[in-house]
Parts: C-alpha cells; structure tokens; sequence
C-alpha cells in the first residue's frame, strides 16, 4: 500500500506557489524588523521613569517604621 501512495504522488506536477520564493524570507525579515523596531520603542522606559520610583521609595521607606523584613 504504501509503494503505491509513492508511486501516484509521483506522478502528480508540483503545485505552484502563492508567492515567489523570495517573497517569504523577504516577509520574515519585515516581520522580524518591525518587532525589533516595537521592543526598541521600549528601551530605557524604567529609567525614563526612574524619578517617580525615586519620590515613592522616599515615602515608603520601610526601616524607618519599623518594618517586618520583606
């Protein structure tokens, strides 16, 4: 059985593509740009905000009332 299923899909022409072979590495690049272009938005956010946290430990400051030691 399973030399003949080799044997017909032998026999049949290969389909052609969607796109042209170029296409899909030239899609994964894109793909991969953007998403690299998305994470570099992000880059330094903490310590573009580094000041609030600064202002919020100065208030919270645990050692000083006596905290529990988390």
């Amino acid at each position: 059985m399973t030399l003949s299923l080799v044997l017909a899909a032998e026999e049949h022409a290969p389909q052609a593509l969607a796109l042209p072979i170029w296409a899909f590495p030239t899609i994964a690049a894109l793909f991969f740009a953007v998403g690299a272009i998305i994470v570099f938005t992000y880059r330094d956010v903490a310590n573009r905000h580094s000041h609030k946290h600064a202002a919020g430990a100065a208030h919270e400051d645990h050692d000083a009332h006596g905290g529990h030691g988390h």
